[in-house]
Parts: C-alpha cells; structure tokens; sequence
C-alpha cells in the first residue's frame, strides 16, 4: 500500500467515530465499511479526501452493500465446493461492483477468485484496470473491452453478474451465462425498452384488452418493464435456475431496485415455459428477445 493510501485510511479512522459509522449503517451489519475499506471507498469516489461520505455516495455506498449481502448467500453455497470462484461482471461500468466483491472475496471472506470485468467502452475498462492496481486486485481481476453479447470467457465462469446493464444487454448477460451453465446468474436490470417498443408498435395496429396500456408512453414503460422481468424469471426458471426476485435496494435510493437472482439446479421446468408463453400471448404476443437466445 503506498504512503498516500496509508495516511488516508488514518485520516478515515479519525473521522469515522463510532457515532459517525451508526448515522450512515444505521447499525446495520455491512460487508464494507469507511473503517474497513477506506481506500477502496475512496478509490470507488464514495468517500472524499477528508474521509466524509456526502449524501449521494451514501445511497450508492447502501446500494453495493445491499447487493453484496443478497449475494453473500449463494456464494457462501458455491464456496462450499472448495474450489476457486470464477466470475463474470458483465456491463461492469466504473466496477463499483466488480471492485467491491474483489475485495469482500479477499479481505472478508478469505476466498480465493478471478473476477473479469466486461464492458464495451475502452475508456471505462482502462479505468477499472487503474483502480483494480490501485486497491492492490489486479492479480486476481481483468477487464476486457468488449459487447457482452460477444465476449467469450477462456475458462467457464461460475458466476455472471450485471448490475443495471441497459435494456437487453440485461438478457445478453442472462444468456452468457445460461450457455456458460454458470452456477449463479445475478442481474439487476435497468432501463428495459425492448418490449415497450413492440407494445407501441402494436398500439398503431391491434385493437386488443391491453390497448390502453400500450398507448400511453409511461403506463408503457412502467408494464413493460414488470413484465420483461416476469418474462426474464419464467425463462431462467425453464431453463433449469431457481429464480428469486427481490428488492435490493429502497426504493427511495433507486427505482432501478430489482434483484433477478438465479441458481442452477439442473432440471428444466416444462411448466415455467408453458407459463411465459401464455403470459406472452395475453399481452399482446411480442415476447422478449431472450427466448430466443435460450
């Protein structure tokens, strides 16, 4: 660790008083905290040099933890195994989460992994390259500058995340994944356009129960995206994962708060598949491209 990150996680453990750490935790039981993991927090942009966290970074800072601790379970289940994690953060961004699961695996858990990183913007992955040096995890962390639909893992991951990838780049990272026969899939989707659009299309030409919806811009958009992830459970669970949907976050940090967790299990459920297809023909018929790609 360098000199400069030795004297800011002093200046954090002077700040962060115990009465300091229970405003922001609210004596909640974190994975990650500013007195625990100071510079990775700082390297993250959550804490500023003074060692303070501001409202805005307390949000995202709740947020990570919250996905953290609904992940911790299955991972605790795929760590019984014995063997080495292989993980995939697919449309990782700036690797909030990348970063923070690198650094819980190692310094919380004491498990070893290789976590790789994937984004189509070169910048970004540049980026998560310096910070994975810089918090001391680029020996067990990549990032490669690819689509997620097009990336191709050396070695079949364990593990395919992707926390608030846009539209269907959700279901490109379902569908990494699912060919991978990834033991957990975790997505945390965002942004979902796909079956509004053909909802709009089908308001121009079909006089069906659900017309009202269809035509009007923000009833859309908020249906669709319930149901895409109703779609996206009913196929994960065809396909043979145990699918669970929960609220990651409050509301009042993110509406963008649903947790699509899935473990596989092995056998395929006829029923799900019989149940999405009817839930795709009674509104309206369009469906969701990840039925296709499964």
């Amino acid at each position: 660790m360098t000199s400069h990150a030795e004297a800011f996680e002093e200046r954090a453990r002077e700040f962060w008083t115990e009465s300091e750490l229970h405003r922001v935790t609210e004596g909640k039981d974190l994975m990650i905290l500013p007195t625990n993991a100071p510079w990775l927090l700082r390297t993250l942009g959550l804490l500023h040099r003074d060692a303070s966290m501001p409202p805005p970074q307390v949000r995202k800072f709740l947020q990570l933890n919250h996905m953290l601790r609904l992940l911790r379970p299955p991972l605790l289940e795929l760590m019984e195994r014995g063997k080495p994690l292989r993980i995939v953060d697919a449309g990782c961004g700036l690797s909030y989460l990348t970063l923070s699961l690198a650094w819980c695996l190692r310094h919380v858990l004491s498990f070893e992994a290789t976590i790789v990183g994937v984004d189509r913007n070169a910048e970004l992955i540049e980026s998560c390259r310096v910070a994975a040096e810089r918090v001391g995890l680029a020996d067990s962390m990549s990032f490669e500058a690819v689509a997620i639909d097009a990336f191709e893992s050396a070695a079949r991951p364990d593990v395919v995340l992707s926390l608030h990838a846009c539209d269907v780049a959700t279901d490109h990272a379902i569908a990494l994944g699912w060919r991978a026969d990834a033991e957990l899939i975790a997505v945390a989707p965002c942004c979902q356009a796909e079956l509004a659009r053909a909802w709009a299309a089908l308001a121009e030409s079909d006089e069906g129960p659900l017309r009202p919806v269809w035509e009007t811009p923000h009833l859309r958009r908020e249906a669709a995206a319930t149901v895409t992830d109703t779609m996206r459970t009913l196929l994960l669970r065809a396909a043979g994962y145990e699918t669970r949907v929960v609220e990651f976050v409050p509301s009042q940090h993110t509406p963008k708060n649903t947790l699509i967790r899935a473990m596989r299990r092995g056998s395929r459920d006829e029923d799900a598949l019989a149940r999405y297809r009817a839930l795709r023909d009674a509104t309206g018929g369009a469906g969701i491209g990840l039925e296709r790609a499964l």
